[in-house]
């Protein structure tokens, strides 16, 4: 369904997922019920119920889940999948076989707290498992949400940009995100279009994931690796607020970037603080440049995020030795604005580590 003005729906993330499918021109949805990502499943399979051009199948598992939607797009059907926590660990095997035959993949992923089943509602525990998980090299684009809004722009964006680059390509957002209602603005996007990945103009295409030596492998992935990095500059994405002249930048993704704009305006305006906030919209690929430029203008930086670590270790990977680094770790809880704040105004506290 498209739309030749914007309109504004009332809707949560999980529904504003399933209207971004729709409008991207998905057909075909592969998915196993896990919390906080079950309402895309379950309206999708109404939707599909509506409309027979649209298919569903709900699958045994999601390692299975994630296979059926390989199925789909070798087939040339734009397919996706919507998990969380542990269904995100089983998925991992046919991720990383889409990023072996450079399929594009597209899943939604709804973070919950972990170690294993854990909680079934809020963390930002997924970040290395959605960035790097399997064993490949992470050739991944992961689009980190902060709003139901973004949720349905970045799954559109992330149909267009697996079929586009084909990569594995991923939508990050999170149990509250999922869950919470907003207005959200539909719009007519512009889509990529899909095409048959196998017998494609009467060509049989030779897809391969499986080799019997180490440099025919190699050659494969230092191609892959080479054409990775070529295309880096046109997808990574990044927003930052008030950082001119902040003298303390807040790294945070996410939704924690929320709070952390509130916390920056109480501090500017009642406790003249010259804080700003660096938001990396894409985790991977990150955006380096603007990172390190930004970490080189400051006096320090703080990196806040709903994990003991996951996130802090792409930046410090990133802007190794460019300036003075503290942290605000709140596993698989929320950072609120007052956390924020008191951060910021009792900074003799902090144990800065430099790197």
């Amino acid at each position: 369904m498209f739309f030749n003005k914007t309109e504004e729906k009332f809707i949560t993330g999980n529904e504003a997922a399933i209207m971004g499918a729709k409008n991207a021109g998905a057909i075909f949805m592969a998915g196993y019920p896990i919390t906080p990502s079950t309402e895309i499943l379950e309206g999708w399979a109404k939707e599909a119920n509506q409309n027979f051009a649209l298919k569903f199948t709900q699958t045994e598992d999601e390692t299975s889940a994630g296979f059926n939607v390989l199925g789909g797009t070798l087939a040339g059907i734009k397919s996706f999948t919507a998990t969380a926590g542990v269904g995100n660990v089983l998925m991992q095997d046919p991720i990383s076989m889409a990023e072996a035959m450079r399929l594009p993949f597209v899943g939604l992923v709804m973070q919950r707290g972990g170690p294993s089943t854990g909680t079934v509602i809020y963390s930002q525990q997924e970040v290395t498992l959605t960035c790097y998980g399997g064993n490949g090299e992470g050739l991944r684009i992961v689009y980190s949400t902060s709003n139901p809004q973004e949720i349905y722009d970045y799954t559109i964006k992330a149909f267009n940009s697996a079929w586009k680059y084909r990569f594995p390509t991923f939508v990050l957002g999170d149990g509250y995100q999922s869950k919470m209602k907003t207005k959200v603005r539909i719009n007519k996007p512009k889509i990529t279009n899909s095409y048959p990945l196998v017998g494609r103009q009467g060509q049989i295409t030779n897809i391969r994931n499986c080799y019997n030596f180490e440099d025919q492998l190699g050659e494969v992935l230092s191609k892959n690796i080479l054409e990775y990095e070529k295309i880096k500059d046109q997808i990574t994405e990044y927003s930052e607020y008030k950082c001119n002249d902040a003298e303390t930048i807040i790294f945070a993704h996410g939704i924690v970037s929320n709070a952390a704009k509130e916390a920056i305006d109480e501090l500017r305006s009642k406790h003249n603080k010259k804080v700003g906030l660096f938001r990396p919209i894409t985790l991977r690929p990150f955006p380096s440049a603007a990172a390190s430029d930004f970490a080189s203008r400051a006096r320090k930086i703080i990196i806040m995020e709903s994990s003991n670590g996951h996130f802090s270790r792409i930046v410090k990977d990133n802007i190794y030795g460019l300036a003075k680094i503290d942290y605000l770790f709140k596993p698989v809880m929320p950072i609120s604005k007052e956390d924020i704040i008191s951060k910021i105004i009792n900074n003799n506290n902090f144990d800065w580590l430099e790197h």
